[in-house]
């Protein structure tokens, strides 16, 4: 059985299973837009990527196509991986605003501000509605068509499927259809209705201190703490410790 390191914790998992498995086990919240249980990993989104290695010869990498692997050392909320992962949030903002699930992920990790020009349209390419199609339906009746730029989900030729059963599960698992509170016609184009402008923990580390879900503070300081020189922390949470008692 593999054993590995994720944010300091030693833990042992079955082979075969992901290092975005494994840090659900223990309880790390790590985002995602493409993966789903049930369906084969697809590593489309890349906002579950993880920093692989230790200093200074470290690499970034998606924990849901990850295999967990003997001496992996994994930090999932490093300085480096939120600031890919704003990134990332930032490009699906500006590529689907009217997306709540969107807009709450974009809050909870501290966008600010979108310096793309907003394009409003509905789909991210993440390939959930096909693979559920596919792989729990049995139905097949939507794929990709096209490459590139012109990319897009559409049924066979255009024409509605003779295997499609009405069923619904694509618009079920999409993450864009979920309109925004502020509806489809909303003024701003990032939400940031959710953000927590108090938070009540230390900023001045450089992986999250815990990992509460919903997080109270911890995650949302982040993207202050570059303008912030590291410091001793009074209170921080043991490494060793995945029980959550602060020490």
């Amino acid at each position: 059985m593999p054993k590995l390191t994720i944010n300091g914790i030693p833990v042992e998992v079955e082979r075969g299973t992901s290092v975005l498995e494994a840090a659900q086990f223990l309880g790390i919240p790590v985002p995602t837009l493409c993966h789903e249980d049930g369906l084969k990993p697809y590593g489309a989104c890349r906002l579950c990527v993880v920093e692989v290695g230790t200093p200074p010869r470290t690499k970034l990498q998606s924990a849901c196509t990850l295999a967990a692997d003997d001496g992996l050392v994994i930090h999932t909320h490093s300085a480096r991986v939120e600031r890919a992962r704003r990134l990332l949030l930032e490009l699906y903002v500006a590529t689907c605003p009217q997306s709540k699930t969107i807009q709450d992920l974009a809050s909870r990790y501290g966008v600010r501000e979108v310096r793309f020009s907003p394009k409003s349209e509905d789909c991210i390419q993440c390939g959930k509605c096909v693979r559920i199609c596919a792989e729990q339906m049995m139905a097949g009746a939507i794929g990709f068509a096209y490459r590139g730029a012109r990319r897009k989900v559409m049924s066979p030729f255009r024409q509605q499927s003779e295997t499609c059963r009405h069923c619904g599960a694509c618009m079920y698992i999409c993450p864009v259809c979920e309109l925004r509170c502020h509806g489809p016609q909303a003024e701003s184009t990032l939400c940031s209705g959710c953000i927590n402008f108090a938070p009540a923990c230390l900023a001045y580390h450089d992986d999250a201190m815990c990992f509460l879900d919903p997080c109270a503070a911890c995650e949302l300081p982040g993207p202050f703490r570059k303008d912030v020189a590291p410091r001793p922390v009074a209170a921080s949470l043991s490494p060793a410790d995945p029980s959550g008692t602060r020490k």
